[in-house]
């Protein structure tokens, strides 16, 4: 049962097997597994089972967790409770390595990241230095030219996303350092049909992209995420 594997792998550890019953009792419930604890293992769904093979991995607390690639094969609400896991390792004090190719675990998840691209580093920091190294975008909806729109101050470069009937949506990359209330000021001054607009801030994606060239599901250019 998840309880007694879990009691084993801790008793490996130096757990005693009362202490070891007690915590995954406790950890199972946490993470939506108390109905499955007097389950056989080969009796649980793939979701279940990955999650009581992390709980046995650190049922004694350990201080340093490496995962490789954890939330494979996860539906969102597994994924979710494997989240919810690791951050409180990390808040018990426990460092925590993992590798992935979902930009977006790595975001919520990471104090800093490592970005690797056909094995060699392209990037090394906090999260945030990460995505400073993409520009910000500006997408606007209209009547829109696009060579009107790279006439803007702050513009680093249009792409036209969709048209339909005239009206096209325009991702515009902004420069380094540029405001986009100041682009999109500009933009109704200059008389361009603007029907809706939206700033948005570069993501871990984003950055990924920019700075290694591949797209970070592609199995030639796997990635990690250090937290």
């Amino acid at each position: 049962t998840p309880v007694e594997a879990i009691a084993f792998f801790g008793a490996l550890k130096g757990l005693p097997p009362a202490e070891g019953r007690r915590r995954a009792k406790t950890m199972l419930e946490q993470q939506g597994l108390g109905a499955a604890q007097k389950k056989k293992m080969k009796e649980l769904s793939k979701g279940m089972a990955q999650k009581v093979q992390l709980i046995a991995s650190v049922v004694h607390q350990p201080e340093f967790v490496i995962l490789d690639e954890p939330f494979s094969g996860l539906d969102p609400m597994n994924q979710q409770g494997l989240e919810a896991m690791i951050r409180d390792l990390a808040a018990n004090g426990a460092t925590v390595l993992f590798s992935t190719h979902v930009m977006q675990h790595a975001e919520r998840l990471c104090d800093k990241v490592v970005l690797l691209a056909r094995g060699r580093k392209a990037f090394e920091g906090t999260v945030e230095q990460a995505k400073a190294t993409s520009p910000r975008f500006l997408d606007l909806d209209g009547a829109i030219d696009a060579q009107a729109a790279a006439t803007l101050p702050g513009v680093a470069g249009v792409e036209t996303l969709s048209e339909q009937d005239g009206v096209r949506r325009l991702k515009i990359a902004l420069s380094p350092g540029a405001a986009g209330q100041e682009t999109l000021k500009a933009a109704f001054l200059n008389g361009l049909d603007v029907r809706g607009f939206a700033l948005k801030e570069p993501t871990l994606h984003d950055a990924f992209i920019g700075l290694t060239g591949d797209h970070p599901d592609q199995p030639a250019s796997p990635s990690e995420a250090v937290q």
